[in-house]
């Protein structure tokens, strides 16, 4: 039996959701002086690579990008049923964190577990002066005391439930889709 897909967002309520944040980001650290994107592999990457082209945008200056790969700091790594060693893509934040602030980036929040995750990544590289969250699409169903700072969209859902975000860099579209598990 197969189970209905319903459209959530399309690109252009994408790209109205994103650059909302970029505003939000701007105003709430007042312009972007030592704040740094950094996108959780693999779609927060995108979203903050985005976010980035439309700060630069907006504030005639670039700000800069990094990269968490959260793998080894999973804590269900143990739990998983494959043999294979995880596959590292590496945290790559290319200045110092030392006292700039870090704005963390991923697609969708769920439970929270991604972020505290990419936030020991992020603590393993230095002392950012503050941790600060932002994400397409927050969906609810928290597990940890997680709350982003910025949010494109509140997707309230139940478990039963999946969001999908697909966009371009990775599925050659733009879009955020909700169905039930199988």
């Amino acid at each position: 039996m197969e189970t209905e897909e319903r459209v959530l967002l399309d690109e252009q309520a994408i790209r109205r959701a994103l650059t909302r944040v970029s505003h939000e980001i701007i105003e709430k650290n007042k312009g972007i002086e030592d704040c740094i994107l950094v996108g959780i592999k693999t779609r927060g990457i995108y979203v903050a690579e985005r976010l980035a082209a439309n700060i630069s945008r907006i504030e005639g200056k670039d700000i800069p990008v990094g990269t968490a790969d959260i793998t080894l700091y999973r804590d269900d790594l143990s739990h998983q049923t494959e043999s294979a060693d995880p596959e590292l893509k590496g945290t790559d934040i290319p200045i110092t964190i030392h006292d700039k602030k870090i704005i963390l980036v991923d697609d969708v929040l769920y439970t929270g577990r991604t972020v505290r995750a990419a936030m020991d990544a992020v603590m393993d590289l230095g002392r950012p002066s503050q941790i600060q969250l932002a994400v397409l699409i927050d969906r609810g169903h928290r597990e940890l005391p997680i709350r982003p700072d910025y949010v494109g969209k509140n997707i309230p859902t139940s478990k039963e439930e999946v969001i999908a975000v697909k966009l371009k860099e990775a599925d050659k579209t733009d879009e955020v889709t909700i169905r039930q598990k199988n």
